[in-house]
């Protein structure tokens, strides 16, 4: 079977470590602890490298294209692996959670996220699976904007690191076939 798992991210070095590039941080540590590289692939738009997990194919995929544009990456990727919605996971920031705390989520709408907005216009569909990595939110006297563009302190970078760590168990029970089970792990580990 195959998969894609999407690191949402903006490119470029002055966003590297912004809260907006949690989905990014998160997937090159994936690929670091399955051993796998990223390279350019421009049919895909993205920096890309593949793994093997249980006997699945698993497609990792990083948009060249700034958030709001990363839909045009993962359909092309999609159409061309032949990958449905159901089995493409994006990771994203989430200010909704507060820092580190990490939810999966089946399907839904993109809840004024501008790259998953983008995601669900390009495939035509919101059933694609979500691993929404808590940033917590600046408060509503705070431009939301600079907000997610900042990069993170370092002791919030720690705890942060630590949260993704711990996540990449329910990512292996997600790609092993088990939803559920990755649900619950996810959703019970301690903060």
């Amino acid at each position: 079977m195959n998969f894609l798992i999407v690191g949402l991210g903006n490119p470029g070095q002055e966003y590297k470590n912004t809260r907006h590039n949690a989905g990014e941080d998160l997937i090159n540590l994936l690929a670091e602890r399955n051993n796998a590289t990223f390279r350019e692939e421009n049919k895909f738009l993205s920096s890309y490298t593949s793994i093997v997990v249980n006997g699945n194919n698993v497609h990792l995929s990083k948009p060249l294209r700034y958030m709001n544009e990363s839909g045009l990456s993962v359909r092309k990727v999609c159409n061309y692996l032949d990958i449905p919605p159901e089995n493409t996971l994006i990771m994203h920031d989430e200010l909704d959670l507060p820092l580190s705390v990490m939810r999966l989520k089946d399907s839904g709408g993109h809840g004024g996220h501008n790259g998953l907005r983008d995601i669900e216009n390009c495939l035509g569909s919101s059933s694609f699976k979500r691993l929404r990595i808590g940033i917590g939110h600046p408060g509503k006297n705070f431009d939301v904007t600079n907000y997610v563009l900042s990069k993170f302190s370092s002791k919030e970078r720690e705890i942060l690191e630590k949260s993704m760590e711990a996540s990449l168990v329910s990512l292996d029970l997600f790609l092993k076939g088990s939803w559920e089970e990755a649900l619950l792990n996810l959703h019970t580990i301690e903060k």
